[in-house]
């Protein structure tokens, strides 16, 4: 790979903390992986993310990540970012419910982020394996594009343990489906457009169906059980931090929005994780897949102004070391831009675009200046000679995210990078 024409002095660092690797191929042997059975040990969470969606490189090597912390580290959940509520029938889809083709069905209509090709594995693997890995969607109903997918099983759960409350949840629910979407960036305008009356009906009636949810949960604990309850009550909580999201995020896009004002989903999804954490087996290794600003440990922010409070963040102080982050990113080749269409179901429309060169200051510059390929760095090594004075404001303050650059202070936000050195735009929106 030729160096950049500006001298990066993190590049040093770099090539002294990445450990190079050989294979993109998913089904390839795992022993250039090796390494990082140290680099994570310790960690029950490791989050492996990427700078953008739908890109082939970052599909295959999440795959082989997988892979190697399931076959050699004893990893037992992929968790990833999908809806909390969708992810219980992908579960049992995992587990062998059902035939091989109803998976189309199960992902028809949801954001693509790359869940197919992952749960087909860990299908195949759970035929001959002891113990199984289940699967956890952590994420905002349909990404925060619809209320549906959690108040419809709401409603159900209700007709059993409390039926006068049904025709409440059912209003709620003709409000949503009045401007359901397939993501947030299209359901957001869409809410945006509601009647001010219909707006507050549906944030009243949702708070209202949360209070008594949790003050009278010995009632629905008796009349069905304690599992039933949490998972009710865990969709409710995504209903309802969903609606906050499309208020935040109407706010945004017409300059509006409140200081950090979009972390409801992030501290939502944070938030089901530790549910399932606490749910799951004591010895439970997890694996979480999702963007790299949502599993990046420091704030998000855009043209200085605060807009977030990641996942990551929130992870890192509740489980400390126990939680990794390992970001994806690539010096050359291609992203997915995300363009605004107001046509389709998600909002936007998916364009591959031309990566530029590595900006100065970036990770990436840094990556090409090394003269490295496909590897990870380990950052935790390069943060504690940063704290110890060696490399001190060398350290990078940003990463690519698509086609542009997060200003973000890369040593803090993230504990690796895998590098590719070249990324393509998937066909099939990434195996969906």
């Amino acid at each position: 790979m030729p160096a950049s024409s500006h001298h990066d002095p993190f590049a040093s660092e770099l090539r002294g903390s990445t450990v190079p690797l050989i294979h993109l191929d998913p089904e390839a042997p795992l022993d250039d992986l090796e390494p990082l059975r140290d680099i994570v040990e310790g960690a029950r969470v490791v989050a492996v993310g990427e700078h953008s969606h739908s890109i082939d490189e970052f599909a295959r090597m999440r795959r082989r990540l997988l892979r190697f912390l399931v076959e050699r580290c004893g990893f037992t959940v992929l968790a990833f970012e999908h809806g909390f509520s969708e992810g219980f029938a992908l579960d049992a889809w995992a587990q062998g419910e059902g035939a091989d083709d109803d998976l189309a069905d199960h992902l028809a209509g949801t954001a693509p982020v790359g869940v197919g090709g992952p749960l087909r594995w860990i299908r195949r693997y759970n035929r001959s394996a002891a113990p199984p890995v289940r699967f956890a969607g952590v994420d905002l109903p349909a990404a925060g594009g619809s209320l549906l997918p959690a108040l419809e099983p709401v409603a159900e759960y209700l007709r059993q343990v409390d039926p006068e409350n049904v025709p409440a949840v059912e209003t709620a629910m003709r409000i949503a489906a009045s401007f359901a979407a397939d993501s947030g960036a299209a359901a957001a305008p869409a809410w945006a457009r509601l009647a001010t009356a219909d707006q507050d009906a549906l944030s009243a009636i949702l708070s209202r169906l949360l209070i008594r949810f949790r003050s009278v949960e010995p009632l629905y604990v008796a009349r069905s059980d304690q599992h039933g309850y949490d998972v009710a009550l865990r969709r409710l909580e995504g209903a309802c931090q969903a609606d906050y999201t499309f208020h935040a995020m109407a706010d945004l896009l017409t300059g509006q929005g409140l200081t950090a004002d979009n972390s409801a989903r992030d501290a939502y999804m944070a938030e089901s994780l530790l549910w399932h954490l606490e749910r799951g087996e004591p010895e439970a290794r997890v694996v979480l897949v999702a963007h790299n600003a949502h599993i990046q440990k420091a704030p998000v922010s855009f043209e200085g102004r605060l807009t977030a409070f990641p996942m990551g963040q929130h992870l890192h102080r509740a489980l400390g070391d126990e939680y990794f982050a390992l970001g994806l990113t690539s010096t050359t080749g291609h992203t997915a831009e995300l363009r605004r269409d107001d046509n389709a179901r998600s909002g936007f429309a998916l364009d591959a675009a031309e990566l530029g060169p590595p900006e100065p200051g970036s990770v990436e510059a840094a990556i090409a200046d090394a003269e490295l390929g496909l590897g990870i760095a380990d950052l935790r090594r390069a943060r504690a000679r940063d704290r110890g004075g060696d490399i001190s404001d060398t350290g990078p303050d940003r990463i690519r995210l698509q086609g542009e650059y997060l200003q973000i202070p890369v040593l803090d936000a993230f504990d690796g990078i895998l590098n590719t050195p070249l990324s393509t735009v998937a066909g099939g929106l990434g195996g969906r």
